[in-house]
C-alpha cells in the first residue's frame, strides 16, 4: 500500500507555543508512529473511528512517520518536519501514491507551502534561514522581516505591528513571557546563537496568547540530541567598518552632533550540546564573551563619552525524556550587563578630548529561567505545565551624583562655551523588575474537535528607588522663549526674558506589583475535510497595586472571543480562503503603579534665565544657570505623598482593547512558488490615560489627576453634596464635562502687565480615543530548494485616528500610559488624522542564492514611506492652558508691546487656526538594503562558515523623526520645527566566522 499526502502544512492555531504537532486523516484503526532519530523520542497514536489522528506537544525537530496495520508496517516511512507553534498536517490514503502536484519535495522531505488548516497570520523563520541572509543579530530585526511590522521612529525605539504603538507587543522565549512590563517597550533578549527558531505573529492569534494589542514574537532556544556537537563563533563589527553619522545643521550652525559616535564590538561564542544519557537526557550550553566600546558626543559636541562593557552571557537548556509520555525541560540564561562611562570635555572643531568631567555606569539584564513539564496522559489528551521567572535590572548612577546637578539647554539658548553641569547622569536610578509566571495548558482530541484549554498567572513586581542627581535632587533645564509667552503648567514669562529655567525636583521609591490572570477555551472543529473552524474564548483579569500592596486598578471579566475559519477550496491543499475576528486586551504597565500609586514628588519651579555662572570642579570649568525672577510653581503631578487613590483612579475603569478582522487568500502556483493576499481591519476602542479633572457637578474643584477612560463615565471619590468634603463616589460623564475652562485677564499698570483674575467660560468634555488600521498585504514566496529562495511583500495601509496608543511618538514621549493626549479636553480636540505609525506603503524583500556548495549571497530590503508631520501648537481657542494642541495662535497671542496704563488684555483675545494632524507633510522614504556574502566548507573535523554583511548599503541617513512642535509657547515659532532629530543608522559591516563539529 502506498502513502498519499493530500496535504502537509503547518496549522499555527492548533499547537501550543513551544512545541508543534503532527495531525491528519488516515484509515480508522491504523497506528501512526513518529520517531525523532536525533533524540529517540517515539510517539504512537491510533487513528480514530472518524479517520482523524493527532500527535500533540511534539518538541520541534525532524521526525519519521510510519503507518502500521495489525502490527505490520504499511508503505514507506516519511520524513516530517515539526516547527515552532505549528501543526504539520499529513493525510494518509489507503491505496494512493504520493501526490506530487500538491507538495514540494526537498530531498526526502515533503512540504506544502499553503497552510490549509491555519486561521492566523504568522511568519516562521529558523536560525538556518537567517544564516543565509544579512539579518542583524537581534530579535527586533527578525520581527521586521514580517509584513506590516515597522521600527519605531522616536527616541524610545521599539517595533510597531499593524499600526499599533511600540508599547503593545509580547515576547516569549520557550513559553516564558520576557516582555518589559514596566514600560512595555522592550524585552529580555539572549544572543542570537541561543535561538533555534522564531515565530512572528502579526494577527489572528490563538486565545492562548493575550495581553497584547500589537504582535507576538515567539522564540525557541536550541537544545541537544544524541550526538555531541560544539563550536565557536566570532562576531566582529569594528568602528572602522561603520560610516560616520551625519550631523544636523540649521543656517550653517550644527545643532545635533553625531559624526563622532561609533562602537567597537567583538563577541566570541562557545557552545556545546549532546546527550547526558542517550535517548533520555540532553543538554545545550553556550557562553558568549563580549567586548563592546561605545563612543559618543553630546548634542552640542562639547562633551565626549567613552564606554566599556565586557560582561559575558551564559545560557543553557536541558531536556529529560523520562519516557515517551513525559518530558521535563529547563531553559535558563543570564544577560546581565554593565557599561562604565567616562565623560570628557571636548573640542569638536579640533577633535580634541580634554579633561574628564564625570563618570557613570549603567546595569541592565538579569537571570531568566523556565521549567516545563509535558505529559501525554492518553492518545487524545496532553498536558503542559510551566513555571518560570524573568528578571530585569535597570540601574544608572555616578560617583558625582551627590555633588553635581544635571543641566540641559534647548535650542536657541546661548552657549556658555563650557560643558553644562559637572555630570552627565541625570538621575540616580535603581529598579529591579521580576516576573513570576505559571501556566497550565491542555489539548484534548475528541473526534472532529480539538479542545484546547488552560490557565496562566503572572505576578510582575517593580522595586524602584529614583531621585535626581545633585544637591537638593534638582535638575535644571533652560529653554528659549519670548516675553509674555504662556509656559505650560507655569504661567506668563516676565518682561525682558528670552529664556527661562525649569528647576525640577523629582523622587519616588517603593515596591509595586501587578497580577495578570487568564483562562481560555478553544475548539478547533474540522467541519469537513475542507473546512476548519476555530472557536475560542479568553477571560482576562488585571490587578494593579500601589506601594503598600493595595489594589487600586482592578479589571476583570474581560471576555475576548476569537473566531476563525480556513477553507481548502479545491480540497488538494493548493488554495485556501481564511479569516478571523477577535478581541485583544492590553494590561496597564507597571510605570502607572509607580507614578500613580507611589509617594511621587514632582516639583517644577520656573525662573527667568539671568545667564550662566561658570564654576570649577577638579580643575574643570562648567556652567550652571543663574536663576532670575520666579514666575511659576507646579507640584500637581506629585507632592511627595500617596494620595487618596479613590480620588485619583476611576473606580469602574474599562480596559484598553482592540478588535480585529482579517480575510485572506493563499494559493500554491507550483512546487516552489506561492502567493497570498490579506485584508486587515483593526480598531482600538478605548484608552487609559491621566486626565486633569477640574470640575464636577459642584462646579470648579481643586485640580486632580485621574487615571481613567477619556470620553467615558469616570467614577471617583469626591464631594457628593457640595459641602467641600469628599464623602462618596460621584460619576462624571467626561464626554460632556469634568474640565473647567476659563480665560486669564491682565491689566497694564505702572509699566507692567499684571494678572487680575480669570473669567469662567464653562465646562467642557473630552473626545473619545480613536485608532483605526486598514491594510492590504500582498506576498509572494519562493521556497528554498538548496539553490535559491525569495520572499517579497507589499503592504498598503491607513493608520488614522487621534490616539497612537499608550506612548506618543509625535512628541517623543515614551512614558507608557501617561501621555499628554488627554491631559485636558483640548489636547486632542480636532486631532484626527494620520497617526505616527502610518506608513502608507511598505515593501519588503529577502532572499538568497547559492552559486555552488561553498558560496552564496543574500539580500534584504525594507522600504517604507515616511510618517506624517504635524505642526503642533500650544493653547487653544477655548481655554488659557497651554498643553500641546492642534491649534496655532496667529493674532493677539501675547500682551501688546505698546500698552498704556489701564489697557487690558485677555487670553480670550487670542486668535487661533486649526493645525490638523499630519498637515505639515511627510517625512522621506526609509530604504534599508542589506547584502551578504557567505562561504562554507565541510571538513572531516567539522564545518567552517564565514559571512560578511553590509547593512544600509547605500548609507541613507534619512530622518525617521523630525521636530513637530511649531509653537514652543503661545505665539512663538520654533526655528527647529520640521528639522531632523533621529536618523537611520549609517552603513556598517559585520563579519561572522564560525567552526562547528
Amino acid at each position: 500500500m502506498g502513502v498519499c499526502l493530500a496535504s502537509m502544512a503547518p496549522a499555527t492555531a492548533l499547537a501550543q507555543n513551544v512545541n508543534g504537532a503532527i495531525a491528519g486523516r488516515a484509515n480508522a484503526g491504523d497506528m501512526i508512529t513518529v520517531i525523532n532519530p536525533e533524540t529517540g523520542l517515539t510517539r504512537s497514536v491510533s487513528v480514530g473511528a472518524n479517520g482523524s489522528y493527532r500527535l500533540s506537544q511534539l518538541p520541534v525537530g525532524n521526525y519519521t512517520l510510519q503507518v502500521s496495520r495489525d502490527g505490520q508496517a504499511v508503505g514507506q516511512a516519511i520524513d516530517v518536519s515539526v516547527s515552532l507553534g505549528n501543526a504539520t498536517t499529513v493525510n494518509l490514503g489507503a491505496e494512493g501514491v504520493v501526490d506530487m502536484a500538491a507538495v514540494q519535495v526537498i530531498g526526502s522531505r515533503v512540504i506544502s507551502p499553503v497552510d490549509v488548516s491555519s486561521t492566523e497570520s504568522a511568519t516562521n523563520i529558523t536560525a538556518e534561514e537567517i544564516a543565509r541572509m544579512p539579518v542583524d543579530r537581534n530579535v527586533a530585526s527578525v520581527a521586521l522581516l514580517a509584513p506590516g511590522v515597522a521600527g519605531g521612529s522616536a527616541g524610545f525605539g521599539g517595533i510597531s505591528f499593524g499600526g499599533s504603538s511600540v508599547a503593545e507587543n509580547a515576547f516569549y522565549i520557550n513559553g516564558l513571557n520576557v516582555t518589559d512590563f514596566y514600560n512595555r517597550v522592550g524585552f529580555s533578549e539572549a544572543p542570537f546563537d541561543f535561538y533555534q527558531e522564531f515565530q512572528v505573529k502579526t494577527g489572528g492569534y490563538s486565545v492562548e496568547f493575550g495581553r497584547t494589542t500589537g504582535g507576538v514574537v515567539n522564540a525557541l532556544a536550541k537544545s541537544g540530541s544524541n550526538e555531541f556537537h560544539g563550536g565557536g563563533k566570532l562576531v566582529f563589527s569594528p568602528r572602522a567598518w561603520k560610516s560616520s553619522a551625519r550631523d544636523s545643521y540649521l543656517d550653517g550652525d550644527r545643532y545635533l552632533t553625531r559624526s563622532r559616535d561609533s562602537t567597537d564590538s567583538a563577541r566570541v561564542n562557545l557552545w556545546a550540546s549532546g546527550p547526558i544519557v542517550r535517548d533520555r537526557l540532553f543538554f545545550f550550553a553556550m557562553y558568549e564573551g563580549r567586548d563592546i566600546s561605545p563612543e559618543s558626543t553630546n548634542n552640542g559636541g562639547t562633551s565626549f563619552t567613552r564606554g566599556e562593557s565586557d560582561d559575558g552571557f551564559w545560557g543553557a537548556t536541558m531536556d529529560w525524556q523520562l519516557n515517551d509520555n513525559n518530558l521535563l525541560s529547563l531553559m535558563a540564561f543570564s544577560n546581565k550587563n554593565r557599561v562604565d562611562n567616562e565623560t570628557f570635555a571636548y573640542d569638536f572643531d579640533d577633535n580634541r578630548v580634554g579633561d574628564r568631567l564625570s563618570r557613570s555606569y549603567s546595569e541592565n539584564g538579569g537571570d531568566n529561567w523556565a521549567l516545563t513539564w509535558t505529559s501525554y496522559l492518553s492518545d487524545n489528551l496532553s498536558m503542559k505545565l510551566m513555571y518560570g521567572n524573568s528578571e530585569r535590572d535597570n540601574i544608572t548612577a555616578s560617583p558625582s551624583d551627590g555633588d553635581c546637578n544635571y543641566v540641559t539647554r534647548a535650542s536657541g539658548v546661548p552657549d556658555p562655551g563650557v560643558p553644562l553641569g559637572c555630570t552627565n547622569n541625570a538621575t540616580i536610578y535603581d529598579r529591579n523588575d521580576q516576573r513570576e509566571q505559571a501556566r497550565a495548558d491542555f489539548e484534548w482530541a475528541m473526534g472532529d474537535h480539538l479542545l484546547r484549554f488552560g490557565i496562566d498567572r503572572e505576578s510582575n513586581t517593580s522595586d524602584l528607588d529614583q531621585v535626581y542627581a545633585g544637591p537638593g535632587g534638582i535638575q535644571y533645564n533652560v529653554y528659549s522663549t519670548t516675553p509674555g509667552a504662556q509656559i505650560p503648567g507655569a504661567g506668563i514669562v516676565p518682561p525682558g526674558y528670552t529664556a527661562y529655567v525649569r528647576a525640577r525636583r523629582y523622587s519616588i521609591f517603593g515596591e509595586f506589583e501587578s497580577v495578570n490572570e487568564a483562562f481560555y477555551l478553544e475548539d478547533n472543529w474540522s467541519v469537513s475535510d475542507n473546512l476548519v473552524l476555530n472557536l475560542g474564548i479568553r477571560n482576562e483579569s488585571f490587578d494593579n497595586r500601589d506601594a503598600e500592596g493595595r489594589t487600586y486598578i482592578e479589571m476583570d471579566d474581560m471576555w475576548a472571543p476569537r473566531l476563525g475559519f480556513s477553507w481548502d477550496v479545491r480540497g488538494d491543499s493548493t488554495t485556501k480562503v481564511f479569516g478571523n475576528i477577535g478581541r485583544y486586551f492590553l494590561p496597564v504597565a507597571n510605570v502607572i503603579n509607580i507614578k500613580q500609586g507611589g509617594a511621587l514628588l514632582d516639583e517644577r519651579t520656573y525662573y527667568g534665565f539671568d545667564g550662566w555662572e561658570i564654576r570649577e570642579r577638579d580643575g574643570v570649568q562648567y556652567a550652571v544657570p543663574i536663576l532670575g525672577t520666579q514666575f511659576g510653581f507646579d507640584n500637581s503631578q506629585g507632592d511627595g505623598s500617596v494620595g487618596d487613590l479613590r480620588a485619583e483612579v476611576d473606580k469602574d475603569m474599562d480596559p484598553v482593547y482592540q478588535d480585529e478582522l482579517i480575510l485572506g487568500f493563499q494559493q500554491q502556483l507550483n512546487s516552489t512558488w506561492s502567493w497570498g493576499v490579506r485584508g486587515i481591519y483593526r480598531k482600538l476602542n478605548n484608552a487609559i490615560d491621566d486626565m486633569n479633572i477640574t470640575a464636577t457637578h459642584c462646579g470648579r474643584i481643586a485640580s486632580r489627576w485621574v487615571m481613567a477612560n477619556p470620553g467615558e463615565d469616570v467614577t471617583v471619590w469626591g464631594d457628593t453634596d457640595c459641602d467641600g468634603v469628599d464623602d462618596g463616589y460621584l460619576t462624571i460623564d467626561t464626554s460632556k464635562a469634568g474640565y473647567w475652562t476659563e480665560a486669564d485677564n491682565y491689566e497694564y499698570i505702572n509699566g507692567e502687565w499684571e494678572y487680575v483674575g480669570s473669567t469662567p467660560t464653562g465646562q467642557r468634555g473630552w473626545v473619545k480615543p480613536d485608532r483605526t488600521y486598514k491594510a492590504l498585504e500582498f506576498q509572494v514566496d519562493r521556497a528554498w530548494d538548496g539553490k535559491w529562495a525569495l520572499n517579497a511583500s507589499y503592504t498598503l495601509s491607513w493608520n488614522e485616528g487621534n490616539a497612537e496608543g499608550p506612548v506618543n511618538t509625535d512628541t517623543n514621549f515614551g512614558d507608557t500610559g501617561r501621555t499628554e493626549n488627554f491631559d485636558d479636553p483640548f489636547v486632542n480636540y480636532r486631532g484626527d488624522g494620520p497617526l505616527a505609525n502610518d506608513h502608507r506603503h511598505q515593501i519588503k524583500l529577502r532572499g538568497t542564492y547559492a552559486f555552488n556548495d561553498n558560496w552564496r549571497v543574500g539580500a534584504t530590503l525594507d522600504a517604507r514611506s515616511g510618517g506624517p508631520i504635524t505642526a503642533l501648537g500650544v493653547g487653544n481657542p477655548y481655554n488659557w492652558k497651554s498643553y500641546h494642541s492642534y491649534f496655532i495662535c496667529v493674532e493677539n497671542c501675547t500682551p501688546p508691546e505698546n500698552a498704556q496704563d489701564g489697557d487690558t488684555w485677555s487670553t480670550d483675545d487670542r486668535v487661533f487656526e486649526h493645525s490638523p494632524r499630519g498637515g505639515a507633510g511627510r517625512m522621506p522614504w526609509i530604504i534599508d538594503l542589506g547584502l551578504s556574502l557567505a562561504y562554507e566548507r565541510t571538513f572531516d573535523a567539522g564545518k567552517l562558515e564565514a559571512k560578511f554583511s553590509v547593512y544600509n548599503v547605500f548609507n541613507r541617513q534619512e530622518p525617521v523623526w523630525v521636530y513637530q512642535e511649531l509653537e514652543p509657547g503661545v505665539g512663538d515659532r520654533d526655528e527647529f520645527f520640521g528639522k531632523e532629530r533621529f536618523l537611520q543608522s549609517p552603513r556598517y559591516g559585520q563579519l561572522i566566522v564560525s567552526w562547528s563539529f
